[in-house]
């Protein structure tokens, strides 16, 4: 017989409990019993218990110094405790013990029941619960993909699978992820087609307020002009889901409220992040700020190293050149410890501007070193990196002098990532850029169709250098490979996190607003 738990119950008038017994019998449980806490002892170090009902009022050993036997030598046993006594200090001790339930006497067989039940069959209800619940989303996602004919619809649809995938982190056994990963790739798919085809009606069109260029502006102003301080944190790279695993962490110190936007294309820094503080098409920047076009001519690595003056002249254009701001840019540990240290300086701004690379550089090194690969080999690895991080490092002791102080924040990024599987071969000559999922040159190519070519950079509001200048960005779970050095480069990046093409963990990208808990 196939038991739903087996449960020791340890009661020194045990005998007077047949009735309660034989109910939880017949209910599908394995009930064993013992007189006293010694034998319970005992008993417990031979045997795998699902569960222990415990008296507190026995001779010899009392309930609580049974407690602490049993859990001495298996601490996850879960120990319901059953007395007369209604003791405060009584509760407080067992509660301490790390017992799951508090039951009074004189109980019903009913009452067991029910304790037994929620501790020993909540994991399989919430399991089967899921799973309905996800099977009915997986056929109306289905129905509904291909209907979707707006950035809020896909982001939605995103969001909803997204927290499937922190669900289902939860119950691990359940045998779903392998459907939500290919429901996944399937409206990536979809979604990746849906920009190709809208992209350059989406950025011209003057309604939305979607893209990179517009967070200040839309988020942070109207804070502004409340005459309240606003902090913006870009966590360089953070995904939708990385944001959500830690969205119970912020909860716990601000009032938050989420939104989201769409990343420029190419969904890289050099783009996306200077457009958020400059508030500035690539297009319009070059044109602002030649030294800008100079760095990308010369493909330099220091394509972002005036964000704190394109923060101020968006600050000018929108009419807030008084405000005081301070910029502040943290790429290493050490660097983020001073910063914590010192963040009292910079409350009295108006505007203060962080950037943190944390994210960036695990996506980054995991193509590089094999340990870190190992360390970080999926999605899910990769959410509890950052959700630790977050949770223990110097940048938590931020958030909660944030959550002290009289600022609103605001947390996004300024775009994702996506784990690559696929190669691409493409020709490009010596002088074009290095990007693992998007490439900018002379005469690029390819004739694999899981590439966009963009032969007219204008139409997608990106700079042209000169004729023949064209981009190439990655579609879905692709990335770019030279015919020359294939293989040697094939090994390093397959399975590495990129950014710089089009996917829904690139592109839709989470603002989170928040406000300290009063």
């Amino acid at each position: 017989m196939i038991y739903k738990g087996h449960i020791i119950w340890v009661d020194d008038e045990v005998h007077h409990l047949k009735p309660h017994i034989m109910f939880l019998e017949s209910k599908g449980y394995k009930v064993s019993s013992v007189s006293n806490g010694t034998d319970a002892d005992s008993l417990n170090k031979k045997n795998r218990y699902d569960l222990v009902l415990l008296d507190q009022n026995m001779p010899g050993l009392d309930g609580i110094e049974t407690l602490k036997k049993i859990k001495s030598h298996r601490a996850s046993i879960p120990v319901v405790m059953i007395t007369k006594s209604e003791d405060e200090w009584l509760m407080d001790e067992a509660i301490s013990q790390q017992i799951q339930q508090f039951l009074i006497k004189p109980v019903s067989p009913n009452q067991v029941y029910i304790a037994c039940k929620q501790i020993l069959e909540k994991k399989r209800l919430i399991q089967d619960k899921t799973s309905a619940d996800y099977l009915q989303d997986f056929r109306t996602i289905n129905q509904d993909i291909d209907f979707i004919s707006s950035p809020d619809a896909w982001w939605t649809l995103y969001l909803k699978l997204v927290k499937w995938q922190i669900k289902f982190e939860q119950h691990a056994d359940l045998n779903l992820q392998n459907i939500l990963a290919d429901q996944m790739k399937t409206c990536n798919q979809l979604f990746t087609r849906y920009i190709e085809e809208n992209y350059e009606h989406l950025i011209k069109d003057k309604t939305q307020s979607l893209f990179s260029p517009t967070i200040f502006e839309k988020h942070a102003k109207p804070i502004l002009e409340k005459k309240n301080k606003v902090c913006i944190i870009i966590i360089d790279c953070m995904r939708c889901d990385q944001f959500l695993s830690i969205y119970s962490h912020l909860e716990s110190l601000f009032n938050i409220d989420i939104s989201y936007h769409l990343s420029l294309l190419p969904s890289a820094t050099p783009y996306s992040r200077n457009a958020i503080f400059s508030g500035l098409y690539p297009d319009e920047l070059i044109k602002y700020y030649p030294k800008q076009r100079d760095l990308f001519l010369n493909s330099s690595q220091g394509l972002n190293k005036y964000e704190n003056e394109l923060l101020i002249d968006q600050l000018s254009r929108l009419k807030m050149e008084d405000k005081k701001v301070h910029y502040h840019k943290i790429w290493a540990l050490e660097e983020g410890k001073r910063f914590s240290k010192k963040i009292k300086n910079f409350l009295d701004k108006d505007v203060l501007a962080l950037v943190v690379n944390f994210v960036d550089m695990l996506a980054h090194d995991s193509s590089k070193m094999e340990v870190l690969k190992e360390i970080i080999p999926d999605e899910l690895a990769y959410r509890n990196t950052v959700k630790s991080w977050v949770k223990n490092s110097w940048f938590n002791d931020v958030l909660k002098q944030l959550s002290d102080s009289n600022f609103e924040v605001i947390i996004t990024s300024d775009h994702g990532s996506v784990k690559v599987n696929r190669e691409v071969m493409v020709s490009a000559d010596k002088d074009a850029s290095s990007g693992v999922r998007y490439k900018y040159g002379r005469n690029l190519n390819t004739r694999n169709k899981n590439v966009i070519k963009i032969d007219e950079p204008q139409k997608y509001r990106l700079p042209a250098f000169g004729p023949q200048f064209n981009y190439l960005i990655a579609k879905n779970d692709s990335y770019f490979l030279y015919p020359n050095d294939a293989n040697k480069y094939k090994n390093k990046l397959l399975d590495s996190f990129q950014h710089g093409g089009v996917s829904m963990e690139e592109m839709l990208v989470p603002v989170i607003k928040m406000k300290g808990v009063e």
